[in-house]
């Protein structure tokens, strides 16, 4: 095989990878997702690419955004937007991230644990709350990347989220005060992200705990995003026949239950973040 033949196998076997690992969610968080979709995309530069990439992960605007960009732009011009965001972000958490903070996160967002784990070297002292977020248990990574980081990270099962919110005591200090969650679209009605966001933006809510999103402003759009409905055995392999699974991948966080939205462009109310995209 010449070397042009073995460059295209290989460029094809690396895309079929990386889109069945979006698929599957071995790559996860819509960062993460929009970051591999551009390096698959400039392996082969098609409107075929494309279109087989959107279909992978439907409710990601941030991937439908970067490869928009990728028919005028080059790959390392759409990555350094990644990267600034990121390090934006990072400096905008450390205004609200204080010592003593006790901070509840769910699911895994790497725009979110990079900003926790920034704070920390920033010589920042703080305990995580988070949820196992099942049935594919992404707070494990969460997790485990927050405790390599030297964090203390109390981990809760997702039914038991509310002891994490409801204060006996107003001087308790073992209850969440600030809750930092991650999004994976941001619309006019408000934040999309893991299903479970909205009962535990609701908890925090209602205990009076503000909510924080921290996400890039690419993953801002105006159409009403599908909410993935992910396979029936990820809950249960082999269930019951009468037994039916509903395994929806995302829900909507209200825009009231929203305190601040954090991106590159600074912290903000929900409203003054939606007139900016305007």
């Amino acid at each position: 095989m010449d070397t042009n033949k073995r460059g295209t196998k290989n460029n094809s076997n690396r895309f079929k990878k990386i889109v069945e690992d979006i698929k599957t969610i071995k790559i996860q968080g819509a960062t993460n997702v929009a970051r591999f979709a551009i390096e698959a995309y400039f392996l082969n530069p098609s409107k075929k690419s494309k279109k087989i990439l959107l279909k992978s992960r439907p409710t990601e605007p941030m991937m439908q955004r970067a490869l928009d960009l990728a028919e005028t732009k080059t790959k390392e011009e759409i990555l350094e937007h990644f990267d600034l965001s990121k390090e934006k972000i990072n400096q905008h958490a450390l205004k609200l991230i204080k010592n003593k903070d006790r901070i509840f996160t769910h699911c895994h967002s790497s725009t979110v644990s990079n900003a926790l784990i920034h704070a920390k070297k920033n010589g920042r002292k703080f305990r995580v709350y988070n949820t196992e977020t099942r049935p594919l248990y992404q707070g494990r990574i969460t997790a485990t990347n927050l405790s390599k980081a030297g964090i203390d990270v109390t981990m809760f099962v997702d039914s038991g989220a509310a002891i994490a919110f409801e204060k006996e005591d107003k001087n308790d200090d073992i209850y969440a005060n600030k809750m930092f969650i991650g999004a994976d679209a941001l619309t006019k009605e408000g934040a999309i992200n893991k299903v479970g966001s909205y009962m535990i933006s609701k908890l925090a809510h209602l205990n009076k705990i503000p909510v924080y999103v921290f996400t890039d402003s690419w993953k801002y759009t105006n159409e009403n995003p599908p909410m993935e409905q992910r396979p029936a055995k990820e809950v249960w392999d082999k269930a019951p026949k009468n037994v039916k699974i509903k395994n929806l991948a995302f829900e909507m966080i209200p825009k009231n239950y929203i305190s601040g939205v954090v991106t590159e462009m600074g912290i903000m109310t929900y409203e003054e973040f939606l007139k900016k995209c305007r």
